[in-house]
Parts: structure tokens; sequence; C-alpha cells
């Protein structure tokens, strides 16, 4: 017997293929307007991804830059060697190059094993996700150009994502995810929503290292306004949250990027739900994207 999951998986795979392809070899290739979401091809693509996080992170959000990337002016790291970068790019400026306009970084299994670690090993002790079974996923450094922002792109992004998940049958997804800020009791309210409401199960449950760790129960659960907190949260976590998505114990002060981290885990079975209807309209339909 056929899972429910399974079959959404099936459809999906079914039809990415309808989904106006400019190139079929090409694990991700989604297009939406003058937007299409892809893989990094080439140093010039990662170059144009980490311009892009060095924008967005340092010169709009305070992060401390490392030695040589001011110069540069490009956010990078050990980890961006062994990775795939996603990116959203805007062709609609002629014939010169398309503009990445955002950006997510995937590390799978494989690359982390082959390398000796996921970056969030750096925060977290994630030993309950490495022995799940299948394939899993870190996603990362997620950044859209400000510009942009509510014109779609960080839902192609996730339609990168889905597509991308079902290419390589990946089970479970995970990665940090920021608040902005140093100081975790200005940050009280969406920590406490966050552990009250959102604690992942106990075989799922990644817990900061010890020496970092931050306890995110900041308020008693009675003095929690759920809604309001909620509504109030960044983008990228409410994502995460809509798809089912659960937090780790503890949170993280990341000094270097001005936030603090919580560890987000999403099993992918949640975004097959979410995603399979969406991809049957576009198998009737290839050009409404």
């Amino acid at each position: 017997m056929i899972s429910d999951a399974a079959a959404s998986r099936t459809l999906l795979r079914s039809a990415l293929g309808a989904v106006r392809p400019c190139r079929p070899p090409r694990i991700v290739d989604l297009s939406s307007g003058f937007l299409q979401v892809r893989l990094a091809e080439g140093d010039d693509d990662v170059d144009a991804a980490q311009a892009l996080r060095y924008r967005v992170f340092y010169e709009r959000m305070g992060a401390r830059s490392l030695p040589g990337m001011a110069q540069r002016q490009r956010d990078f790291d050990r980890y961006d060697r062994i990775c795939d970068h996603l990116l959203v790019l805007d062709h609609s400026r002629g014939r010169g190059e398309p503009v990445v306009v955002g950006t997510y970084r995937l590390i799978r299994r494989a690359a982390a094993q082959h390398f000796g670690s996921f970056y969030s090993e750096g925060e977290y002790d994630i030993a309950a996700l490495v022995a799940y079974p299948g394939e899993i996923l870190e996603l990362g450094r997620s950044c859209v150009d400000p510009a942009y922002r509510g014109r779609g792109v960080l839902q192609l992004l996730w339609s990168g994502i889905a597509a991308y998940v079902f290419h390589y049958d990946i089970a479970l997804m995970f990665g940090c995810a920021s608040l902005p800020g140093t100081d975790p009791d200005a940050l009280a309210a969406p920590l406490s929503y966050l552990y009250y409401h959102h604690l992942a199960p106990p075989k799922l449950r990644v817990r900061a290292l010890p020496e970092r760790h931050v306890d995110m129960r900041r308020l008693g659960a009675a003095a929690i306004d759920a809604a309001a907190i909620r509504a109030a949260l960044p983008p990228l976590i409410k994502g995460y949250l809509r798809l089912g998505g659960f937090v780790g114990d503890g949170a993280v002060i990341d000094t270097q990027f001005n936030t603090t981290d919580v560890c987000v885990v999403v099993k992918t079975d949640l975004v097959a739900e979410k995603y399979s209807r969406h991809y049957e309209r576009q198998a009737k339909d290839p050009w409404s994207a």
C-alpha cells in the first residue's frame, strides 16, 4: 500500500517535469515572470550569492565582518565550497547578466560527512538528526534583496527547495534560523513562544551546545500571547512553522551576525503536503507560474 507521503512524492516528481524547465538536466529550474530559481553553476554564480549575502547581512543587518570580507565585499566561509547554492535571478534587465536577488545554502549528508561537519554543529548537538534514517538537508544563509521582499522571491526559493527535496528524496531538513539582536531578554516573548508551542519531539530534539546554550523559557507559559507573537516572528521562521517545523532546545547568540539563533527541524512529508497541490496545478497548466 502506498502511503500519502509516497503518493505526494510521486505526484511531485511527475509534475516537476511539466514546470517550464529552461534546461531539462537541471535539478532545479523554475520561473515566475522575469524571476528564475536554479542552482549555482559556477564560480561567478557563487560570487554573486556571496555579494548579496554581504549586502544584506553586513551592510543592512549589522553583522561583524571577518578578515577579508570587507575588502572583498563578500560573505563567505569554508562551507561555501561543499554546498549547493540556490539562487533566484532577475532576468528583467535586458541582455545584461541576470541579477541574483535571493539565495539559500543547501548541504546534504554526504557533503557534510566528507567535509567533517554541518555548519549547525558549531552551535548545536545534532546527533539526533544525523542518526535519522534517509537523506537529511541543512538549510542556511537565506537572504533576499530588500528591494525584492514581498515580490514572491522567498516563495520561489521555497519552490526550488521543494524541487531539490524531491530530486534527492530528502527526509528531513534543518538549520539555524535567526531572531534580530543578541539580547535574549529583549527576545523573551518569541523565544518563550517557540519553546512552549513548537519544541521538537524528543527523537528530533537537538540541543544547543552547553557552552552556548541560552534558556528559551524567558517568560511563563501563561504570559504568552501566542497569536500576537506568532504574527510578529521573522518571515523565515513563520515559513518553517507553517510547514510544521519544530525548534530545538536552547537558543544561541551569534555575535558575528548580530542575531539570536534557534535550530529549526522540518520533516519533508509536511513539505510534500503543502506543495503537492501547487505542482498539481502547474502540471495541468505549466504556464501559470
